[in-house]
């Protein structure tokens, strides 16, 4: 039986390796004076595909091939980020991909996935692509990637906050959002064994809240439809089976309205002059929440995984409709 664990993370670094960016580290002086506390991003808006999902895919494939599995096609269903990284990971493995999503799938994210040469088939809704997606695993040959939900996928996910957490050394708070829970599983793990201190700490749009709703009743529940959140990174049904144990771990966990996840959206692209997706953006307003929390007024040292950078043009539009820039960063 695989199990999920520090050495899997490990592993999946040195299989990951070659074939990924290890994205840099940055913070804004400005920001952390501003707050009072120091704030490092890992900038995975940089990494390969412009997501940490490269991690993940390309984790699962290498294992596969590493051990005599090498798939004949791949199939994923995903909302953007996950159907970039496989169809990159695929390519680079010579493998054909095909990805099934939603016809509401961002313009940037649809392109990207066919520029890298998976074929790309889209249905109404979310589950109707889900369902396309498992019926097509069956035939021979053929591997499913999961978008969060297998430990290969969670591991390679884990793999950003274990090279971000080997070069900052011990910190006092890890943040990452959540959707299905693949990084803030990937996250938990490897900050237990390379910072045990430190809260580890997911975030989710109150519009989109499956996770937090189901930490609070003990079972995983799922969104009824569609989440109306510009969040659309996390706009997973609901968490899987194999990342729900480890995100009712978690030492905290935020939901965060949209009004705050523009605002953020605003200021990190501002100070830290990256493309941050809403998604990354939404843990500062969880930064700021846990922060206010605290009942120590020393200085913190705070990660965030800033998990992507791929802003459709509607999006961008959305986020800059009216200036939050007057409003200066505060506790």
């Amino acid at each position: 039986m695989q199990t999920f664990s520090i050495q899997e993370i490990v592993q999946a670094s040195r299989r990951v390796k070659p074939f990924i960016h290890h994205t840099p580290i940055v913070s804004s002086s400005l920001l952390n004076q501003w707050l009072g506390h120091d704030i490092f991003f890992k900038a995975e808006c940089l990494q390969k595909i412009g997501a940490f999902k490269m991690r993940g895919a390309t984790n699962f494939i290498a294992r596969s091939i590493e051990e005599g599995r090498r798939p004949k096609r791949i199939v994923a269903n995903s909302s953007g980020n996950h159907a970039q990284a496989v169809a990159l990971a695929a390519s680079l493995f010579d493998i054909p991909a095909t990805i099934f999503t939603t016809e509401s799938v961002s313009p940037v994210k649809a392109a990207a996935t066919e520029y890298y040469g998976a074929e790309l088939r889209k249905f109404p809704t979310r589950p109707e692509a889900d369902q396309a997606a498992q019926e097509a695993q069956t035939e021979a040959g053929t591997v499913w990637i999961p978008p969060f939900n297998h430990y290969d996928v969670m591991a390679g996910q884990g793999t950003a906050a274990y090279e971000a957490l080997t070069e900052l050394g011990e910190v006092d708070a890890v943040f990452a959002p959540c959707g299905g829970g693949g990084l803030v599983s990937g996250t938990l793990v490897a900050s237990r064994a390379l910072s045990p201190q430190a809260q580890v700490v997911g975030c989710e749009p109150v519009a989109a809240n499956d996770a937090a709703r189901s930490r609070r009743s003990g079972k995983i529940e799922s969104l009824d439809g569609p989440p109306a959140t510009i969040a659309d990174g996390v706009a997973t049904p609901s968490l899987g089976d194999l990342t729900f144990p480890l995100v009712q771990q978690l030492d905290d966990f935020i939901e965060v309205e949209e009004a705050h996840i523009i605002y953020w959206a605003q200021w990190l692209q501002h100070l830290l002059k990256l493309h941050v997706e809403p998604t990354s953006a939404m843990c500062m307003q969880g930064v700021v929440q846990w922060l206010k929390q605290q009942e120590s007024s020393s200085r913190k040292r705070i990660l965030v995984i800033l998990s992507g950078g791929n802003i459709a043009e509607k999006t961008s539009r959305q986020i800059w409709q009216d200036d939050h820039l007057s409003q200066l960063p505060s506790l």
